[in-house]
């Protein structure tokens, strides 16, 4: 299907937003007044340029307050509009949006509507255009799409139809259904917005908190499908009042958008993509640095081996069963010079049919530079920047990327053992695999991150969560397939936070916590030391033993506990902007011991100005 975008949904003037749309693939855009108003250019020469860039003009945007006023009034309104019609002509754009009105002249008749909007129509007619009347969410008097369908049925006007807009039929609560009794042909426009289920004003809601389809809490699947079998021809069109998205890149935002229309088209039914191929695991983490031994005497105290090295790049491979670290000393290649975590690699049924499916979604590919000998691997940016992989490990019938790698000596006390990249049984109290990736992202990126991870992905998302940090808030929400083989948690925090905060963390998973921390802290690891005050609050909040409370105030160990199951977790201090958790999940615990989350962010505002 067409799409398009309303030039209000991005930012910049209207040339960049034009150009933004473009670029992205949409096929159209809506106009809104206060772009054009504020544009240098000429009706005839926006018209041109968007001519140029392979854009349509589908709708001008808005005119308001335009019926059941007084006689005199609705006078006014049609030189008004007039005027309107003119402009439209010299633009190219043929369908004007009329909202219904919130003047404090309009009166409660839907006669007199009715007739003023039959009169409003005739005139348009006269110059081409058509008039899309919609339901504002807050309405003087017409604020729900039935109310809005049957003043225009009574209208019966040719060129009268009606505007459908997601928000302002979900936020009010009103069934969808009833829009399949509207003839598809007097649906003259569809807008799409999606939004968080909060309780507030709804003109406020809808002024700063509208998002992409599938950012947000409605069910637009279900809309559109109602829209479609109504029979509506007409482009998909976003119309997204956003804050964030007001001060985000343009062309980033752009490419966002098209992807969230792609997704919302296949869940749908409306269009066909490559098919969802779920990842099965995490094969690998990348870790660059420009100096190796900080981050490495980290991984011996934990408990890995450096087991192999990149043929060709100064990359090491550390394993502990199936936990795989790469670590990166390209340092001048880098995107951060303190040790950062850059990639990811995501196991997959089938990388080739992923990365065809990333694609798909806009999600830029990255160029590898590779040897001749080298596994083909397949990547793409996510939007903070982190290169996803999708790859094989040790599988006969893909490619391994593990073939790149040079086996190195294993170290004692196991001289017998061959060299290999095999170790499917970590030693009692060892890290086995891989809980969780952590990712904080920049702040105008959350939601943008949020639909890659789901969309792209193929992830499923669980409950956002606001978590409490002595300088402001953090907004956290974590992705996962159904099985939890792979759990990649998404974080945006305040603008004052520093880096000490700001930073991606990998959980490691065992089976022994206690174990796994004392070895550690034998070692010559350091562990987030955790306050007194935490331990009592513990006590009283669950039925511990008191040994095991003991035991977990001197290591540093922290509790949480769901229906289905408990967890235990503890961090290591932080390096470069890295730092790693120790977590032991027991039953179905779901979580990310997110009520402890507070204290780890306090602890280690302590920890990074020496308290």
């Amino acid at each position: 299907m067409r799409t398009s975008i309303a030039t209000v949904s991005l930012s910049g003037t209207l040339t960049e937003k034009l150009t933004a749309a473009a670029g992205a693939g949409f096929d159209g855009v809506e106009i809104f007044e206060n772009d054009l108003l504020a544009s240098p250019l000429a009706p005839e020469d926006i018209r041109s340029r968007a001519e140029d860039l392979g854009l349509g003009i589908d709708l001008y945007q808005p005119l308001r307050d335009i019926e059941a006023v007084p006689a005199e009034q609705f006078g006014r309104n049609l030189r008004r509009a007039e005027h309107k019609f003119r402009l439209m002509r010299q633009l190219g754009a043929d369908t004007v949006l009329v909202c219904s009105s919130v003047s404090p002249l309009a009166v409660d008749d839907d006669a007199l509507a009715a007739e003023q909007l039959h009169r409003l129509a005739a005139v348009a007619e006269q110059y081409g255009i058509r008039i899309a009347y919609e339901a504002l969410a807050w309405g003087r008097h017409v604020h729900t799409y039935h109310h809005a369908w049957r003043i225009v049925e009574a209208a019966g006007h040719p060129a009268l139809g009606t505007c459908l807009d997601s928000f302002h039929i979900l936020a009010r609560g009103s069934d969808p259904r009833g829009i399949e009794a509207i003839p598809g042909d007097k649906i003259f426009f569809l807008q799409l917005a999606d939004a968080p289920l909060m309780a507030m004003d709804v003109l406020q809601w809808s002024r700063h908190h509208r998002c992409f389809p599938g950012q947000g809490g409605f069910d637009l699947t279900t809309f559109l499908g109602h829209v479609l079998r109504a029979g509506y021809p007409g482009p998909l069109s976003l119309e997204v009042f956003n804050d964030v998205f007001r001060e985000a890149e343009a062309a980033e935002t752009a490419i966002d958008a098209q992807r969230s229309l792609r997704m919302l088209q296949e869940s749908a039914g409306a269009a066909s993509l490559p098919a969802p191929v779920a990842p099965t695991g995490v094969a690998f983490a990348e870790l660059a640095t420009p100096d190796a031994e900080p981050v490495a005497a980290v991984l011996r105290a934990l408990g890995f081996d450096r087991r192999a090295a990149h043929r060709t790049k100064p990359v090491s491979l550390w394993q502990q069963a199936d936990a795989r670290l790469l670590v990166n000393t390209a340092g001048s290649a880098r995107r951060e010079q303190a040790l950062s975590l850059t990639a990811v690699g995501l196991e997959s049924p089938s990388p080739a049919e992923a990365a065809q499916r990333a694609e798909a979604l806009l999600a830029p590919v990255l160029p590898r530079r590779r040897a001749p000998e080298d596994a083909p691997l397949d990547a793409v940016a996510a939007p903070d920047g982190t290169e996803v992989f999708f790859c094989a490990t040790d599988r006969p019938e893909q490619p391994s990327w593990t073939d790149d790698f040079t086996p190195q000596p294993r170290p004692e006390p196991q001289p017998q053992s061959p060299p290999s990249l095999q170790d499917p049984h970590p030693a009692a109290g060892g890290v086995r695999g891989i809980d969780h990736v952590a990712l904080t992202q920049p702040w105008h990126q959350f939601d943008e991150a949020a639909l890659f991870h789901r969309s792209v992905l193929g992830l499923d998302p669980q409950e956002s969560i606001d978590v409490a940090d002595p300088y402001g808030l953090w907004r956290s929400r974590a992705f996962r397939t159904a099985d939890g083989s792979v759990r990649i948690a998404l974080a945006v925090g305040p603008a004052s936070a520093d880096d000490s905060v700001r930073s991606q963390h990998l959980a490691l998973a065992t089976d022994d916590i206690v174990t796994a921390a004392r070895r550690f802290l034998a070692a010559g690891g350091r562990l987030l030391p955790v306050p007194d005050n935490y331990y009592d609050d513990l006590a009283a909040r669950f039925d511990l033993p008191p040994g095991d409370i003991d035991t977990y105030r001197e290591l540093g160990i922290l509790y949480d506990r769901d229906t289905d199951g408990e967890f235990r977790h503890c961090w290591t201090e932080t390096i470069g902007r890295v730092f790693f958790e120790l977590v032991q999940r027991d039953g179905g615990y779901r979580g990310y011991g997110a009520p402890n989350a507070p204290v780890r962010l306090a602890a280690q505002h302590a920890a990074r100005h020496g308290r």
